[in-house]
């Protein structure tokens, strides 16, 4: 007989994300004959052949859970022993080759004598994968909880009669214009464009999402100072309806909220956490934009990657998935 504890161990097995398919059939195999069922009857439940289904039933009354795993295959012997494979182990994560950032399979075959097969099976039995980095930031703001409470608070629950809008700026945009025309893509052929480019100037890219409606107000700019992004605003000021004040925002750069910005109309503004861009809905539309805009143009001067980004902008909307608030922890 089957107690709950097998039953459970047996039931989450068979559901667990990536467990092996014929293990959780072996595990289903099982629940079917605790269930009373013969072997005839689970082979025609589960397709399998009745040997099979018998001979499981007898490896689980015999071992338990740990019949249900293939037994050691017969071979030639391991030729690394398990202090070299600690020690190969040890070697991968605290040293670094000479005159390299990372160990490869080739160098650390040749630095421990063994084949570059035999230490790709090791490093992927224990997850190491020298060649592949991550970046990650840890907030230094002594007022991170109580930001981040502020930021996703407002985009909840934002306040009666005002419009939050979360505000960022994409600065030194290049107009980049390839030496060779553009190759089209064919049936068969992407489109291919030469590495080798010609820059005709930047511009900057002011832009404001409406957190509720889910629309961006975007426009670009010649500079980068204090003057440019308080005429964005105004611009903002004049595409928000009347009704609705004061307007909430999150300011991108906190630099440019100098004393002639500050008392713009009657705007509360909310400061996003120190090296943290997780509370900015607007990232995930500037990744849209440059997806859908940017990164496909070929521009012969600011003036026509404006008129692009303007075109762009005006016909892009983000699903609501992107525009609205990112969940964050803390």
């Amino acid at each position: 007989m089957l107690d709950d504890a097998g039953t459970a161990a047996l039931t989450a097995l068979v559901r667990k994300h990536g467990a092996p398919q014929s293990v959780a059939m072996r595990a289903r195999i099982v629940l079917a004959a605790a269930s009373g069922l013969t072997n005839k009857e689970i082979a025609a439940r589960l397709d399998v052949c009745a040997h099979t289904a018998g001979v499981w039933r007898n490896r689980f009354a015999r071992d338990g859970m740990d019949g249900l795993y293939d037994e050691p295959r017969p071979g030639a012997p391991r030729q690394i022993g398990d202090d070299e494979i600690a020690a190969t182990i040890r070697k991968t994560l605290e040293t670094r080759p000479q005159g390299a950032t990372h160990w490869s399979l080739w160098s650390m075959g040749k630095a421990v004598g063994h084949a570059p097969s035999a230490l790709h099976r090791l490093w992927q039995a224990f997850g190491l994968q020298p060649h592949r980095s991550e970046s990650f930031t840890l907030s230094s703001d002594p007022l991170f909880v109580e930001k981040v409470r502020d930021i996703v608070g407002l985009y909840l629950s934002p306040p009666e009669r005002a419009v939050v809008l979360c505000v960022d700026e994409k600065s030194q945009v290049q107009a980049l214009d390839r030496i060779q025309p553009l190759l089209p893509m064919r049936p068969g052929q992407v489109e291919r464009h030469s590495h080798d480019y010609m820059r005709h100037g930047t511009t900057s890219l002011f832009a404001a999402l409406d957190v509720k409606a889910g629309t961006i107000a975007g426009k670009c700019m010649p500079r980068h100072r204090r003057q440019e992004f308080r005429k964005f605003l105004d611009e903002v000021e004049r595409n928000v309806p009347a009704p609705p004040r004061p307007c909430a925002q999150d300011p991108a750069d906190c630099s440019m909220l100098s004393q002639r910005i500050r008392p713009w109309r009657r705007a509360i503004y909310r400061f996003r956490p120190r090296s943290i861009e997780v509370t900015r809905s607007i990232f995930s539309c500037a990744a849209v934009f440059r997806k859908s805009g940017l990164s496909a143009i070929v521009t012969g001067s600011p003036d026509t990657l404006r008129i692009s980004a303007a075109s762009s902008n005006a016909t892009s909307r983000p699903s609501p998935k992107s525009a609205g608030p990112i969940p964050c922890g803390g």
